[in-house]
C-alpha cells in the first residue's frame, strides 16, 4: 500500500470494540451457564480465532447483525476437540485458553501462526505447572505448539515476573477450577479486564493493589456485554489528529479503564489538545469520546507504572514524539520486544528510514523530535500495530510511503484504512 501526505484530517470515527474485552467475553461466556450476548464485538482475526477454538470444544456461538451470542456450556461443559486448536496470531487466545484447558478432563494441542510459535510461553507454563498442570512446549523451546493434558489443579500464590494481563488472566482462569484460593501478585498493575468481567459473571474475585485473588467457582453465569471502543485502536487517530496540520477528530465511545488510560495521561504531559467528552461510568468499563486537535507537542519521559497501561500504544506515541519539541525517552518497555514483532527494533528501523532521530535502548527508545519525516518503504513484519502507526506517519511525511504487508491490520482493525481515508474528505 502507498500513501502520501494529507493537508488535514477532520470528522468522527468509531473504532472497533476493545480486543481484550472481546476475547474475554467469548471465553467467559463459553464456560458460563446460560447465554452471553456481546455487543460491539471486535470481528478481527484474533478474536475470531477465540470463537473458533471454543466452537471446536462444543460451544454454540452465533454472530448475527453485529451481535455475538454465546450459548455457554458451563464451567465443566467443554468437550475434547477432535483436532488441534489453532490460535492464529493471537497471544491472548493462546495464553488465556491455556488456563482454561489445564484443569479440563481431556487433552488438547494448541498451535498458532509463525509469529505465535516464537512468542514466549514459559511465562504461563511455569505458574500453571506449579498449580499441577501438565503443559509442555512440544518443540522444547518454551513456545507453541503446546500440549496440555488436563489434570486437577491446586491454588497457589504466584509472584509474576512481568506485569502482564495475559499471564495474570491465565492463572486466574485456572484458579476457577483449582482446589483452594489462587493469588497473583504483579510487579506493576496490568489491565484488569479479567477481574472486572469475572466478577460480572459471578466469580469471587478480590483485588488489592497489584494483588488479585480468585476462589474456586461452582459456576459462572451468562451476561450481556457492551464492549467499549478499543483505546489501542484509537491511538492512531489521536496521533493523526495531533500531528497532522489543521486537524480535528472526534473518536467515539472509547474505553478509558484506569489500567488502560496511560495514552491519555502521556498526551496531556506532551501538551496535547485532547478533551474527554460524554464520560460514562454506568458499566464496569468506563467510556468517553476523545476530541483531538492539531497541537504543538513537547517531549516527555515515559517510564515505570504507566508502561503497562499503554504498552500497545507506545509505538504510536514514539511516532508522536518525532513531531514534538525536545526529547522523549521511553524506558521500562522491554515487553515490546515480545509482541507480534520486536516493536522496539522495528519502530527504530522504520522511523530512521523516514529520517527520524531515534535511538534504540535495551528497554525502550530515545526520540529527538523536530526532524521532518519523509517517505520510505516500511517493513511491518506483519505486525498490525506497526502498519497502522506508519499509515499515520505517511500522512504526515513528505513524499510517498509504501507499507509492506499492509493487510495485517485485519488482526485487530479490518476497516482501518477506510476509516482513515474518510477523515481526509
Amino acid at each position: 500500500m502507498k500513501l502520501t501526505k494529507v493537508s488535514h484530517l477532520r470528522g468522527e470515527v468509531t473504532v472497533p470494540g476493545d480486543k481484550s474485552i472481546s476475547h474475554r467475553s467469548v471465553m467467559f461466556g463459553s464456560i458460563a451457564k446460560g447465554t452471553t450476548e456481546i455487543h460491539n464485538f471486535l470481528e478481527g482475526a484474533d478474536c475470531l480465532s477465540t470463537i473458533s477454538c471454543f466452537q471446536k470444544m462444543g460451544v454454540e456461538i452465533e454472530n448475527k447483525n453485529g451481535i455475538v451470542t454465546v450459548h455457554g456450556n458451563g464451567l465443566r461443559g467443554l468437550k475434547a476437540p477432535d483436532i488441534v486448536l489453532d490460535c492464529g496470531n493471537s497471544g491472548t487466545t493462546t495464553r488465556l485458553i491455556s488456563g482454561i484447558l489445564a484443569p479440563q478432563n481431556f487433552d488438547v494441542t494448541l498451535t498458532g501462526d509463525e509469529s505465535i510459535q516464537k512468542r514466549p510461553m514459559r511465562r504461563i507454563i511455569e505458574p500453571l505447572s506449579m498449580m499441577g498442570a501438565d503443559i509442555k512446549s512440544i518443540n522444547g523451546n518454551d513456545c507453541a505448539p503446546l500440549r496440555i493434558c488436563g489434570k486437577p489443579l491446586a491454588g497457589i500464590h504466584y509472584h509474576s515476573k512481568v506485569a502482564s494481563a495475559q499471564v495474570k488472566s491465565s492463572i486466574l482462569l485456572a484458579g476457577l477450577y483449582a482446589h483452594g484460593e489462587t493469588t497473583v501478585t504483579e510487579p506493576k498493575l496490568s489491565r484488569n479486564h479479567t477481574e472486572l468481567m469475572l466478577k460480572f459473571f459471578g466469580a469471587d474475585v478480590r483485588a488489592n493493589g497489584t494483588t488479585v485473588t480468585v476462589r474456586p467457582a461452582r459456576e459462572l453465569f451468562g451476561n450481556k456485554i457492551h464492549v467499549p471502543g478499543d483505546i489501542s485502536s484509537s491511538v492512531y487517530f489521536v496521533a493523526a489528529g495531533l500531528i497532522i496540520p489543521n486537524s480535528e477528530i472526534l473518536i467515539k465511545n472509547v474505553g478509558i479503564n484506569p489500567t488502560r488510560d496511560g495514552l491519555i495521561r502521556v498526551c496531556k504531559a506532551m501538551g496535547a489538545d485532547l478533551t474527554l467528552l460524554n464520560e460514562n461510568y454506568d458499566y464496569s468499563e468506563p467510556t468517553a469520546d476523545l476530541l483531538v486537535r492539531t497541537s504543538s507537542l513537547k517531549g516527555t519521559v515515559i517510564e515505570g507504572d504507566i508502561i503497562p497501561t499503554m504498552i500497545d500504544e507506545l509505538p504510536t506515541v514514539a511516532l508522536m514524539a518525532c513531531f514534538a519539541e525536545g526529547t522523549t525517552i521511553i524506558r521500562d518497555a522491554a515487553e515490546l520486544k515480545v509482541k507480534e514483532s520486536n516493536r522496539i527494533a522495528i519502530m527504530v528501523q522504520n522511523l530512521k528510514a523516514m529520517g527520524a532521530d531515534v535511538e534504540e535502548t535495551e528497554d525502550g527508545m530515545i526520540i529527538h523530535g523536530g526532524k521532518p519525516l519523509h517517505g520510505a518503504v516500511i517493513d511491518t513484519k506483519k505486525d498490525h500495530r506497526i502498519a497502522m502507526t506508519f499509515a499515520v506517519a505517511a500522512m504526515a511525511a513528505e513524499g510517498e510511503t509504501e507499507i509492506l504487508d499492509a493487510d495485517c491490520v485485519n488482526i485487530s482493525y479490518p476497516a482501518f484504512y477506510r476509516d482513515l481515508e474518510n477523515l481526509t474528505k
